[in-house]
């Protein structure tokens, strides 16, 4: 089987969009298409499904893509032996991004580079998002994934890699803004509000505030999305917050989605990095695999 192939395949896999895999592998749609087809020929049966909105991954294609990870780690492992002097990327490369970035995002991330670069060496520091263009400013990361501000200094280079949507959550449990919330209509003045004490996520909540036409009642400023969903779900008060912080939150089946009138701006999620530093060896070869 084509190598170049599998590893179409393996990117579609942790993608399931066939779009993003076709730019970011820097091959046209109908190319990456016609791979595929070529690859289901050849297996005998169908790796994915697909129509017009989603792509998924059938049994087969689930079993398939250890065939292909297996394969691809076994020709980079061949490569070195039948020519050790070959050219292969060396060094360290510093990340940092949120907790919940940590289990949400960077394992795939983390999974293509590794099978393209198995010797570079990965650090990690994990802390609040919104202070992932310090990190980056202050060079304490080579690479931070951060949810883009308003306004990004023109000296950082940022590559887009999910949107994360925001809403507005409230406690499960028996008690007092428990059943403020179930009062209608909901009085969203009267509730106690925990937001970020900085960066996109309390600007989002001040413009979802500012939209929504009242004055919040601020219970608590916090640093930090994870910190925010724990008081929340402890029956402190509601929040505005990410999606994929709640689902990848140990408390998830305490708070609540609720509704409201005005739709808050997702997030744009993605790797962020000095402008000037992309065609370092190490850097460029991670943000090829976004």
């Amino acid at each position: 089987m084509d190598i170049r192939a599998l590893k179409l395949y393996v990117h579609l896999c942790d993608s399931l969009h066939f779009g993003k895999t076709a730019e970011q592998t820097h091959v046209s749609p109908s190319t990456l298409s016609r791979a595929m087809q070529r690859l289901e020929e050849e297996v005998g049966c169908k790796l994915f499904e697909r129509d017009n909105r989603s792509v998924s991954m059938t049994h087969a294609g689930i079993e398939f893509r250890r065939f292909a990870e297996q394969t691809l780690s076994e020709w980079l492992n061949l490569k070195g032996r039948i020519d050790p002097d070959q050219p292969l990327l060396h060094g360290r490369i510093n990340l940092y991004c949120s907790v919940t970035a940590a289990y949400s995002h960077l394992p795939a991330l983390l999974d293509r580079f590794r099978r393209e670069h198995p010797m570079v060496e990965i650090t990690l520091n994990t802390g609040d998002a919104a202070n992932a263009v310090d990190e980056i400013q202050h060079n304490r990361a080579d690479i931070a994934i951060i949810a883009l501000p308003d306004s990004l200094p023109s000296s950082l280079h940022f590559a887009e890699i999910d949107q994360v949507p925001l809403h507005v959550y409230a406690p499960t449990i028996n008690c007092q803004v428990q059943q403020m919330v179930n009062t209608v209509p909901i009085n969203w003045a009267k509730l106690p509000f925990i937001v970020p004490d900085h960066g996109p996520g309390r600007r989002r909540a001040d413009n979802w505030f500012k939209a929504m036409g009242f004055k919040p009642n601020i219970y608590a400023q916090v640093s930090g999305q994870e910190a925010i969903t724990s008081m929340v779900a402890l029956g402190c008060g509601v929040s505005i917050s990410p999606e994929a912080v709640v689902e990848n939150s140990p408390v998830r089946e305490r708070l609540v989605k609720l509704d409201t009138q005005q739709n808050i701006a997702p997030f744009q999620l993605g790797c962020c990095c000095k402008q000037k530093r992309t065609h370092e060896p190490i850097l460029h070869a991670f943000l090829e695999v976004i």
